[in-house]
């Protein structure tokens, strides 16, 4: 079995990359998705309105987006609740794809949350600031959203010493097939 991780910053293109990347080739873990299942959950939404001072009601998500926009440390808060849990799943998803080949991950802070010993691969996927905004936007993100989470986010030059791949996500759809099919090809 091997394990290969996809990371870059937000709105890197990562989530197109994995779904390039996993195609056929093994099963997928996608951090994001695991985020989005936990915010569905009542439960969790009460956790962290409690964790992070607001009043939990139907307001949930722009309550949450104030709590962290106008106060970063919220932030910290709101990633010491949530990365345990995503955490926790990996490890599931880990055993139970023991068999396959490749098992894929697509987790946005690995490097941040010091996961690189998990993965017996790493791929970060690099593009411009101004064009991961730009794409950020176009998903309906705001400009102050992003360059928070962009702040809380290690430097690209940093990140890409602790890499074994890193693959410029500029251009076209195309280029970025080609890009990943080729790294593929050196553990097949």
């Amino acid at each position: 079995m091997i394990k290969i991780a996809i990371t870059g910053s937000i709105a890197s293109g990562k989530t197109t990359a994995t779904k390039i990347i996993s195609n056929k080739l093994g099963p997928l873990f996608n951090a994001d998705l695991i985020v989005k299942e936990l915010y569905k959950k009542k439960n969790f939404q009460k956790l962290v309105a409690k964790k992070l001072n607001f009043k939990f009601d139907l307001k949930f998500k722009i309550n949450l987006k104030n709590k962290i926009l106008y106060n970063k440390e919220n932030l910290n808060k709101l990633e010491k609740t949530i990365h345990p849990r995503v955490r926790k799943e990996m490890i599931i998803f880990s055993k139970k794809n023991k068999k396959k080949k490749f098992l894929f991950y697509e987790i946005p802070l690995l490097i941040e949350s010091k996961l690189n010993k998990y993965f017996d691969k790493i791929i970060f996927i690099k593009s411009d600031k101004k064009l991961r905004m730009r794409r950020y936007l176009l998903k309906g993100g705001n400009i102050k959203l992003f360059n928070l989470l962009d702040s809380k986010q290690i430097k690209d030059r940093i990140k890409m010493k602790l890499c074994d791949h890193i693959i410029v996500n500029n251009t076209s759809l195309s280029i970025l097939k080609k890009k990943i099919k080729n790294i593929i090809k050196m553990y097949e």
